[in-house]
């Protein structure tokens, strides 16, 4: 099965008013030149709304979080994932590193916001991935099946019909290192094989994503594994000329 190319941008706790009005009109500008592929930004909630009015094309709107809850309430902080649906969301990140370690989101947590998402109409980004500690002990993919089994648990096989799964070594994230195309391979096969073992056609439609210090000079390769289906971009995707880089990338492989 042909699956399109997704190259999405997690900007983080990152951005003011005037950067973003810039970065994204220099993303609109060129948006046209990448036609087979599809883009995504993911900036702090309270830029979604006027990051939203900049976008179009096959350059969609995702945030970076949402609430384990599915109706309104008192639960201050939080943001309901139907509010996210009503400024133009199209996908939320869930399980992302970050927020299992210094927010202390558990599998289960993790699982209730992929719920969640789902929901509220939203395409959940469900990030997995091991430490350098986890890896080096052999344990990774042991890791990956915990990680991923525990959605599948709660949710089912069919929830990801409609999902992305992102692999992040939480080794690779921020730190520059990243993992070689071989290493990420394997991992994204991996998590294909936990896919398909439960539905086949599933496990070959859902879109796999590598996050991990992917940088222009990297993407081509990490793009040209078998079962990587584009990228979820940190740094990089800060900086037009990289983010577009890296879309370029794609877009070449996807006429190939």
């Amino acid at each position: 099965m042909s699956r399109r190319y997704l190259i999405a941008g997690n900007w983080k706790m990152n951005g003011s008013l005037p950067a973003n009005a810039e970065l994204l009109g220099e993303l609109a500008l060129q948006q046209e030149r990448y036609p087979g592929i599809d883009m995504l930004v993911c900036p702090p909630s309270v830029y979604l709304e006027s990051a939203g009015r900049q976008l179009g094309g096959n350059m969609q709107l995702g945030a970076q979080n949402l609430s384990d809850q599915t109706k309104a309430g008192a639960f201050t902080g939080e943001v309901l994932g139907a509010m996210l649906a009503e400024l133009g969301c199209r996908y939320v990140i869930v399980g992302h590193s970050e927020r299992r370690a210094l927010y202390g989101e558990d599998d289960a947590t993790v699982a209730r916001k992929f719920a969640a998402a789902q929901a509220a109409g939203l395409v959940p980004i469900l990030c997995v991935g091991e430490t350098l500690d986890e890896r080096e002990g052999g344990g990774a993919e042991t890791v990956l099946a915990r990680q991923l089994g525990a959605v599948l648990g709660a949710c089912g096989i069919g929830a990801f019909a409609r999902a992305v799964v992102a692999y992040e070594p939480v080794w690779a994230i921020g730190t520059g290192r990243t993992a070689t195309p071989e290493q990420a391979q394997a991992a994204h096969a991996f998590l294909r094989g936990q896919l398909a073992a439960q539905d086949a056609k599933i496990g070959d439609s859902t879109r796999l994503l590598y996050g991990g210090s992917v940088k222009a000079d990297n993407a081509s390769s990490l793009l040209s594994c078998g079962d990587v289906d584009g990228g979820l971009i940190g740094g990089a995707s800060l900086k037009a000329a990289e983010f577009l880089a890296i879309c370029a990338s794609a877009q070449a492989l996807s006429t190939n």
